[in-house]
């Protein structure tokens, strides 16, 4: 159960209301932070019981920690809405279906060598055009509405997603200025695993040894945001163990969920009195990826040209609970040629949230299909996305409105600049309309 004083911080003003995007969609007082934090304060007095209703609206929170920006009083909704999923996991027993379903995405997600076999099914799917019959025949619309979303979001996969990995040990291009460990994660690691070679890349080039401990599970992020505390905390410690081996300087991060959960673990084990103190000296040198680079000083690796007119998404939990926003805007203006838009409405989130766009999917298109609508009016060649949720539901959203607008990572924009290569998307045009590579540029 949240703590009391957490419960009677909020003074129901109402500032957090058009900040939260399921009050935006439905207008309803209980699916908007100040009563979703009424009903705890229900639960904890005995007032009302746990039912099925009560529990759908903690449900229906994405747990976007927009309202916490917005709040005035410092209402700490994040552990707030934490606590209270946890309580619900140990209390409320939902429907066999519900339970089943989240068995399938916990027990999938979470776990890298699980998502590799994922790969290959995936890959059978698509190449031997079972993926193109399923989805032309209209046999999708016979499963239920979660598993269409499931594999509505499955990416595009390659062999390589099979056989990519990253060195355990990646020098520092000239004299190194620091050591730093990297967490591969687990959507991020398999599914774009270009982005943490580009992430290394960059590290390396800015001087910065890295290190990438083998064996790295899951961070427990996906599990925390969904309530089930033991099962993130089990993963939280052998993270932990995996890094205390390392002698590192920082531990990088570049998935914006992850990073906002790493920096919490001092707090989650600060009542284990063998676990406490490790937990906070690991939370303490966690660093997002930009704004560790920002912090790094003048940067060393020249940035070649990447004309281009990108727009910038901010992820939830890089901008709302690590307030981290400035540090890859900069990072991104620092590029030669990048012409940096602003999303309107741009700290609304885009209804990924974790596992949020499965487990309620019409509330996830349609706080979705907002969020398109507002990148697509900037008229963006690109996006740029520090969050693989966020890439994964974003680019489903856009393919269902006919729309191709890739999406990158700034750090593949930036790891693309300083090699000096082209970015698909991003290819100059000659005067005749055909694009042309850049000077002394590759394709890659």
């Amino acid at each position: 159960m949240a703590e009391r004083d957490l419960v009677e911080d909020c003074v129901h003003c109402g500032f957090c209301l058009p900040h939260c995007p399921t009050y935006q969609s439905w207008a309803e007082e209980m699916d908007s932070p100040r009563g979703r934090i009424d009903l705890m304060r229900g639960l904890r007095d005995k007032r009302i019981p746990l039912t099925a209703t009560v529990a759908s609206h903690f449900d229906r929170c994405l747990g976007c920690m927009g309202c916490m920006t917005a709040c005035p009083s410092g209402v700490k909704y994040d552990i707030l809405i934490e606590e209270t999923r946890a309580q619900l996991e140990h209390q409320f027993r939902r429907t066999l279906g519900d339970r089943l379903f989240r068995g399938l995405v916990f027990s999938t997600f979470p776990h890298p060598g699980r998502l590799r076999a994922a790969v290959v099914f995936l890959l059978l799917y698509a190449k031997s055009g079972l993926r193109w019959l399923v989805r032309k025949s209209g046999l999708l619309k016979l499963l239920p509405r979660r598993l269409q979303q499931m594999e509505s979001l499955t990416p595009e996969v390659s062999w390589r997603h099979l056989t990519a990995g990253l060195p355990e040990r990646t020098p520092a291009a000239g004299p190194a200025r620091a050591t730093v460990g990297l967490v591969a994660g687990c959507v991020q690691r398999v599914f774009f695993p270009g982005v943490n070679e580009a992430t290394v890349r960059v590290l390396a080039a800015e001087g910065c040894e890295v290190r990438v401990p083998g064996g790295q599970g899951c961070c427990g992020a996906l599990s925390m945001h969904s309530g089930r505390d033991e099962e993130s905390k089990r993963m939280a410690r052998g993270l932990i163990e995996r890094f205390e081996r390392e002698p590192v300087d920082a531990i990088v991060i570049n998935a914006a969920g992850c990073g906002s959960h790493l920096k919490d673990y001092g707090r989650l084990f600060k009542n284990e009195p063998a676990w406490a103190d490790r937990a906070k000296a690991f939370a303490a040198k966690v660093k997002d990826v930009h704004e560790y680079l920002a912090a790094l000083g003048t940067p060393r690796a020249v940035r070649h040209p990447l004309p281009g007119r990108i727009a910038y998404h901010d992820a939830c939990h890089l901008a709302h609970a690590q307030r981290i926003r400035s540090q890859p805007r900069a990072l991104l203006r620092s590029i030669p040629g990048v012409e940096l838009l602003e999303v309107g409405d741009g700290e609304q989130c885009c209804g990924s949230a974790g596992t949020y766009n499965l487990m309620q999917p019409e509330s996830a298109d349609e706080i979705g299909a907002r969020k398109v609508t507002a990148v697509l009016r900037t008229r963006p060649q690109l996006l740029a996305s520090a969050n693989p949720g966020c890439t994964l539901h974003l680019q489903r959203l856009f393919a269902a409105r006919g729309v191709t607008l890739r999406a990158a990572h700034p750090m593949e924009l930036l790891d693309a600049s300083i090699r000096g290569v082209s970015v698909p998307g991003l290819e100059p045009e000659t005067a005749e309309g055909a694009p042309a590579p850049a000077a002394g540029s590759r394709s890659g």
